[in-house]
């Protein structure tokens, strides 16, 4: 298990890098460097990542991901906890009770996700916890060969017609040989009618919003 003094040091120093998809859950020796699967961004992708390595480094990833899953579950079913989160006020005494209930509400047994909210507690970064969280599961689908395609539609889809869309995609260019399509539908009612879908880094825009803001375009270079 690591210490909290090395979970502090892994989030200070770990520096996402670029790296060949692993296709097992192999455990190098504690003095090898782990390489992250996919290269992240932002302060939150530098904790993942760190957070990535421990997993790797303490053979404890499947279990990490499944807390680290839970815990994103949880941020996103309650409002009122990102916001506690956020909560620039907080004292010691606070921060360990919010560490406290995170780990009790979300089933939490692992030492090693434990160690990390109180890491995130320690270093002031308790509201970075749902970005951790998304960007950390980047990083567990690109372990297991897994391209995520994200649909977002104005109501929500049918099984049937999700999946029509990830038979059509599997088959493109964009997914390599090999390689697994995990499909997620995201409801925002803001883009009319239509579709955005994501698959990976690109994005193809579909939708009735973003019609309407090219014929808008249109006609304000027309007149």
């Amino acid at each position: 298990m690591l210490s909290r003094q090395a979970l502090l040091r892994s989030a200070r120093t770990a520096a996402p890098s670029r790296a060949v998809i692993s296709r097992s859950y192999a455990t190098p020796a504690a003095n090898e460097r782990v390489k992250a699967p996919v290269a992240l961004f932002g302060v939150d992708g530098t904790y993942a990542t760190a957070l990535y390595t421990a997993a790797i480094k303490t053979s404890s990833l499947e279990p990490t991901a499944k807390g680290i899953a839970a815990l994103g579950s949880l941020v996103q079913k309650d409002p009122k906890l990102v916001t506690i989160l956020h909560a620039p006020s907080l004292d010691a005494a606070d921060k360990s009770a919010i560490v406290e209930q995170l780990v009790k509400s979300a089933g939490i047994t692992g030492e090693t996700v434990k160690q990390f909210l109180k890491t995130l507690a320690e270093n002031n970064r308790l509201g970075l916890l749902p970005g951790v969280t998304e960007k950390f599961a980047q990083l567990i689908s690109a372990s297991r060969g897994e391209v995520e395609m994200v649909v977002t539609s104005a109501q929500s889809l049918d099984n049937k017609t999700l999946g029509r869309l990830e038979a059509a995609v599997a088959k493109s260019q964009y997914v390599g040989a090999g390689k697994k399509l995990k499909v997620t539908n995201k409801v925002n009612s803001d883009i009319l009618g239509g579709l955005v879908v994501e698959i990976g880094d690109r994005t193809i825009d579909l939708s009735v919003s973003s019609k309407i803001a090219k014929m808008n375009k249109l006609l304000n270079d027309t007149l």
